[in-house]
């Protein structure tokens, strides 16, 4: 089982310019204080952003995170969470991503993150 599978994160859209993830609040998700941990907000925010990435990566390539920087901003302990991410920069070989988090109903922003990502070739042993 994957970390998408394990924590129920469901695909909405994938494109390079604007791809879509979301998942329920969960006991799961949450620290032992009853709020959503803010390292669901990383992995949130890189999985959007990498999806993205090889969205827009050439055949035989493949983008993996180099970098993040997650800034939370309110606390959630109910609702979804939906992921948003789109390009900043979209290099030959980094690419920047701009990570908005929303929880719904409410749309409040939750949580904002900038990803980089970079293009490397895809191993040929996976």
């Amino acid at each position: 089982m994957n970390l998408l599978d394990h924590l129920n994160i469901q695909i909405d859209a994938v494109d390079a310019q604007k791809t879509i993830i979301s998942v329920p609040v969960t006991d799961a998700l949450k620290q032992p204080y009853g709020i959503v941990h803010g390292g669901i907000n990383a992995v949130l925010a890189e999985t959007a952003a990498s999806l993205a990435a090889n969205a827009y990566a050439p055949a035989n390539y493949v983008a993996v995170g180099v970098n993040i920087n997650t800034n939370h901003l309110r606390p959630v302990v109910t609702g979804h969470l939906v992921a948003t991410a789109t390009p900043i920069s979209l290099g030959k070989n980094l690419q920047t991503w701009q990570v908005e988090i929303h929880q719904q109903p409410s749309n409040k922003l939750t949580s904002t993150s900038t990803v980089t990502t970079m293009l490397q070739v895809k191993p040929t042993n996976v």
